[in-house]
């Protein structure tokens, strides 16, 4: 798959950054958001020429990408795209199963009406793109679901918290989704999650989505395995 590197390279290009930097983050954003799976190849020459730059910055970023553990270079055979870490994986799921119980006591208290019917709308676009076995499309629309339940939570902090972890928790969504045997469950939690919103019942809520993560945390343990 071609990947539109205009489009990462865009999202830091008036923070006045060495070209470096400006590459490291883009094929981060890239590998984050699943353009670039876990053991995609890094070639030096073609990620250059694809995006419009020497050699030089990308030899530098892939090994920034190693330091951050998302890229493992191998001597004589180059760089690849590395598999999370289940460490990773564990610090970035305890926080987000805490967040998302929270979310949800909240936003069973303070969801508006155009909220609550955001959130139902995301949960059907999420069903809609199952059925297209996008897995891309998949990730996107199951990330908006609970996002579209974090804003509806009113809280400014929490908020920005969650914006930290989006891109860390989409790499992990991206890999547990490619297993389609979980749709049919994931389908059924969703609406179980929005039915106690829109019931206004707060602990339940929280429980479902505590529960909602911790099943794909052990899912996604079983690749470790």
């Amino acid at each position: 798959m071609k990947i539109d590197w205009n489009k990462y390279m865009a999202q830091t290009e008036n923070e006045n950054l060495p070209l470096r930097d400006e590459v490291f983050n883009a094929m981060r954003s890239a590998i984050l958001y699943g353009d670039m799976p876990p053991g995609t190849r890094l070639p030096e020459v073609a990620l250059a020429e694809d995006m419009g730059v020497s050699r030089t910055p990308v030899r530098e970023a892939i090994r920034m990408l190693e330091a951050e553990g998302l890229a493992q270079i191998q001597p004589r055979r180059g760089a690849r795209v590395a598999m999370p870490s289940r460490k990773d994986m564990q610090d970035v799921l305890e926080l987000r199963i805490n967040l998302d119980e929270f979310a949800c006591r909240l936003a069973c208290e303070r969801v508006t009406k155009e909220q609550l019917e955001n959130i139902q709308q995301k949960m059907l676009t999420f069903e809609s793109a199952i059925k297209t076995r996008n897995l891309k499309k998949i990730t996107e629309t199951d990330g908006d679901f609970h996002n579209a339940i974090i804003e509806a939570a009113n809280n400014e902090r929490l908020l920005q918290l969650t914006k930290h972890l989006r891109e860390q928790v989409y790499r992990y969504r991206y890999e547990t989704l490619k297993n389609e045997n979980l749709y049919e469950r994931l389908i059924g939690e969703h609406r179980s999650i929005f039915e106690k919103i829109k019931e206004g019942k707060a602990e339940e809520a929280g429980r479902e989505a505590g529960k909602h993560v911790e099943w794909q945390q052990a899912v996604f343990s079983e690749k470790f395995e």
